[in-house]
């Protein structure tokens, strides 16, 4: 086809890849250019238009680096993180259907721009607050299987950004580690660290996607919450949030990760005698949060 309509553009895009020796790739690629295709027609995208998204897919690429990645927190603000979330959990859970858990499994959400490989592992117990600010916190609680059998040595990664919302990662080229560590649940499941109780905060707005979303009349705060991704042998990695019960923002999390399974009470205890034996000299908060994980089929 050597002059097609505008039509049959698309398909003569589909027609070329009868070569393809990957059949979920050609899968994928023709089901994404039907789609592009059509919402080209159903628009009436002008070139102007359609210049102007290169230029912004363009700047976000500039704006990524080793601890900047734009592309996160585009797919993140445009919901399809989320998306691709919730269809791996769901997937994941299928294998449930015939055989009823005891406990729900623990919902998932984004893993979001700030996971940092590397993390320090640390015994459980550690405070990982260092020279950070903010209200101490206690989290603590067990991980355990959908039938409510304990998992040992289970890998519990964390972080958080600081009491003002920015994460390490923000901080600089040279600026170390903080607020986030590496921790294996010990033979009944069990897990504790402290850190600080989290606060809302915007997303990085200072690029494309801040232009994006004022353009869209959107704020770019996400509600308090602490960063967890476990993994263990034989079940299906978990990547989490635990969200501060009183945040603002749980109702329009700009990149729409809040699960109400995920919101935790954040309990205020005076100065004293923490649950876990350790003497605070000011008031703290604990987190009791138990992560129920699906076993891998």
């Amino acid at each position: 086809m050597a002059n097609p309509e505008t039509h049959d553009i698309a398909q003569a895009v589909i027609d070329r890849m009868a070569d393809s020796q990957d059949p979920r790739f050609k899968a994928v690629m023709t089901s994404l250019v039907k789609h592009v295709h059509a919402f080209l027609e159903e628009m009436q995208i002008t070139p102007e238009e359609w210049m102007n998204t290169i230029e912004f897919l363009t700047a976000t690429g500039k704006m990524c680096d080793e601890k900047r990645q734009e592309f996160i927190l585009l797919s993140d603000t445009l919901g399809i993180s989320m998306a691709v979330v919730a269809i791996a959990q769901a997937k994941g859970s299928a294998s449930l259907k015939h055989n009823p858990p005891q406990l729900a499994p623990t919902e998932a959400t984004v893993l979001g721009p700030f996971f940092w490989e590397g993390a320090p592992e640390l015994p459980l117990g550690s405070d990982i607050r260092g020279s950070s600010s903010g209200t101490p916190a206690l989290y603590c609680g067990r991980v355990t299987d959908t039938a409510g059998q304990p998992i040992a040595h289970c890998t519990l990664d964390v972080w958080s950004g600081d009491s003002d919302g920015f994460y390490d990662l923000q901080k600089g080229a040279e600026a170390p580690m903080e607020l986030r560590a590496r921790f294996h649940t010990d033979a009944q499941g069990q897990y504790s660290f402290w850190s600080i109780r989290p606060t809302c905060y915007p997303v990085p707005d200072d690029g494309p996607v801040g232009v994006m979303l004022r353009k869209m009349g959107r704020h770019p705060f996400r509600p308090g919450h602490m960063h967890t991704m476990l993994s263990a042998a034989g079940h299906e990695t978990l990547i989490t949030h635990l969200f501060v019960a009183d945040s603002p923002y749980l109702e329009s999390d700009a990149v729409f990760g809040v699960r109400n399974s995920l919101i935790v009470p954040f309990q205020a205890h005076p100065a004293g005698t923490a649950p876990d034996g350790t003497q605070m000299s000011e008031p703290y908060h604990v987190a009791q949060f138990d992560f129920a994980l699906v076993p891998t089929v």
